[in-house]
This record gives C-alpha cells, sequence and structure tokens, in this order.
C-alpha cells in the first residue's frame, strides 16, 4: 500500500475481536501473632496457612480493524480526478480522500497506581513490647496497645481528648497517624492481604460463525491460562450473525464492472463471552466479515464536484 506512479494502493480493513480480562491476584500472608487473635482482639476464623487465588474482575469486548491484505485496491490518478489526497493508515488502511480523517480519539488506559507500602508494625512498638519476655506476653502488649489508639481515636472523634486539635486538618492528620498504627499493630494478629491486578488481551479473527469457541481457561489458583492449558476452565466466545443481508448476486456485480472507490459495509453480529458461572458480555458490534463491499463511483470525483469521504479505519 500506499502511493505509486499509476495511483494509490489501499487496504480495507477487517475485523478483530479484541478480548481483554482482568484479573486479581489475592495473596494472603499470616500475622506472626496469629494464634492470639481470638484470645485478644476476638478476632475468628484467622487461618495460620498463607494463602493465593485469583478473582475475574470484568471481561471487555472491543473491535479493532487490521488490514485485510485480500482486499487491497487502488485508485487510479488520472488528470480529470481529484482523488491524488489520499490518507492512509500506518498499516494501509483508507482513511479519507481530499480531506483529512478527524484524529482518532485514544482510549484512556487506567493507570496502574503504585503499590500502598506496607508499614513495619515494630515501627510503632515499645520498648517494654519488643523486650517481652515471650510471644504470648508481646501479644497481650500489642493487644493493649490496640485498645488505647480505638480510645484515643474516639476521644478525639468526640471532642473529648485532653488535647484538642486547633482545625479540622490537624484533626484529621491525627486521626489518619492513629488508624494507621491501629492497622500495622493489628495485622500482626489478623494478617494482611495484597491484591495484585492484571489485564490479559486476547485476539480473535472471526470469519463465520462461532459457537462457544474457548478463548483461554480462568483458574481459581493459577489465574488466566491459554486457551489449551487445560489446568483452568473455559471462557467461551460465541458470534452470531445478524446482519441478515441478502446473498450477493455476483453475477449482476460482475456486468455492472464499475469503476471507482471500494469500501466496506460492515455487517453485524451478536457477541458472547461468557464462563460456565456467567455471562461477561453480550451485545451487538460490527464485524465487516460479516458484510460486503459497495463502490464510490468515479465520477463522484471529477473536478466538477468537492466531493470529500471520510472512512471509518476500524470497519
Amino acid at each position: 500500500p500506499g502511493t505509486m506512479e499509476e495511483g494509490v494502493v489501499y487496504y480495507l480493513p477487517k475485523t478483530q475481536i479484541e478480548i481483554q480480562v482482568t484479573a486479581t491476584r489475592v495473596t494472603y500472608t499470616p500475622g506472626e501473632l496469629c494464634q492470639y487473635a481470638n484470645r485478644y482482639l476476638r478476632l475468628q476464623g484467622i487461618s495460620a496457612q498463607p494463602s493465593e487465588h485469583w478473582e475475574i474482575n470484568g471481561i471487555k469486548v472491543n473491535t479493532i480493524g487490521v488490514p485485510d491484505t485480500q482486499k487491497a485496491y487502488s485508485i487510479k490518478v488520472k488528470d480529470k480526478m481529484v482523488t491524488s489526497q489520499v490518507e492512509l493508515t500506518e498499516n494501509g488502511i483508507i482513511k479519507a480522500i481530499n480531506t483529512t480523517a478527524p484524529e482518532e480519539e485514544k482510549v484512556s488506559k487506567g493507570k496502574v497506581l503504585p503499590k500502598a507500602k506496607r508499614v513495619d508494625p515494630r515501627n510503632f512498638m515499645t520498648e517494654e513490647m519488643l523486650m517481652a519476655g515471650s510471644t504470648n506476653k508481646m501479644a497481650e502488649l500489642i493487644a493493649k496497645e490496640i485498645y488505647n489508639i480505638r480510645e484515643s481515636k474516639n476521644s478525639l472523634t468526640r471532642g473529648q481528648a485532653d488535647y484538642m486539635p486547633q482545625d479540622g486538618a490537624a484533626l484529621r492528620i491525627m486521626l489518619n497517624n492513629l488508624e494507621e498504627q491501629e492497622k500495622a499493630l493489628t495485622e500482626m494478629f489478623s494478617g494482611f492481604t495484597e491484591r495484585d491486578e492484571k489485564t490479559f488481551t486476547f485476539y480473535i479473527e472471526p470469519e463465520k460463525e462461532m459457537n462457544d469457541q474457548v478463548v483461554c481457561r480462568f483458574s481459581k489458583k493459577l489465574g488466566v491460562l491459554t486457551e489449551d492449558n487445560l489446568a483452568g476452565a473455559p471462557v467461551y466466545l460465541s458470534i452470531t450473525d445478524e446482519s441478515k443481508l441478502p446473498p450477493a448476486n455476483e453475477e449482476a456485480k460482475a456486468k455492472k464492472k464499475l469503476e471507482g472507490v471500494i469500501y466496506n459495509i460492515p455487517g453485524k453480529g451478536k457477541v458472547t463471552v461468557k464462563t460456565t458461572e456467567k455471562t461477561w458480555f453480550n451485545s451487538e458490534l460490527p464485524i465487516t466479515q460479516f458484510g460486503e463491499t459497495e463502490v464510490l463511483l468515479n465520477n463522484l470525483f471529477n473536478k466538477k464536484v468537492n466531493t470529500r469521504v471520510i472512512f471509518n479505519p476500524t470497519t
């Protein structure tokens, strides 16, 4: 594709289905005082064993246009024609004739937030706690400190503290510091959980209807897997042709032999993505493979007519 002496060669796009699976890895690490969680803080069901599992957050489905190398056409440049200004995408798909296509809106990808650093609970432990003669004694002292922090928070919020801050901002700073201390010390009993979110992207190019094709697999233990990894349960993709276009009369088309700019009229496909437990996506999307091509006649581009055309590079 590109500009040559005899004209401009371009591709038409075909549709790829882009499937984005967002999953979170949840890692639990038990606290070093977990065996005393029920005795001193009345926290029940606290596990002493580390664990890891995955959860699916969501599945997004988009269509993107890629060059269809089976649909390469040329626009011949003639003296009486004004189709010399042809704009192509970087990969050769036609975008515009005699004008400039508007810039595509870039889909903003969510910012990856930096992981919050876990505060070391020993930063808030007194000498008495650190020098305790046994783990049991340390747990008892830390539990007392947690209750003291809670009392301090209650006194501040009720306005009953001996030394009340001068304004609301100072009060918020004091409460935040107390909450940070309480959280860090409580995690020594309850353990802590880390959540790490990841997005996995898969591309499918439908040439015909599909019924429950396996795109990928998902395991609560291993996360998102490739379609051939049988350790996970399948994520299915189904595509139904909803175009209802009458069958093209190829003989009539051949007789016309129309000359001009060939473009796509996309069809519609009903796209469904599901697992055995849930349907994650169910909607109609434009799919060029289910449509047909038409032609903009050459007489639209003679010097008497100021024709400008913008094409959708996705369809």
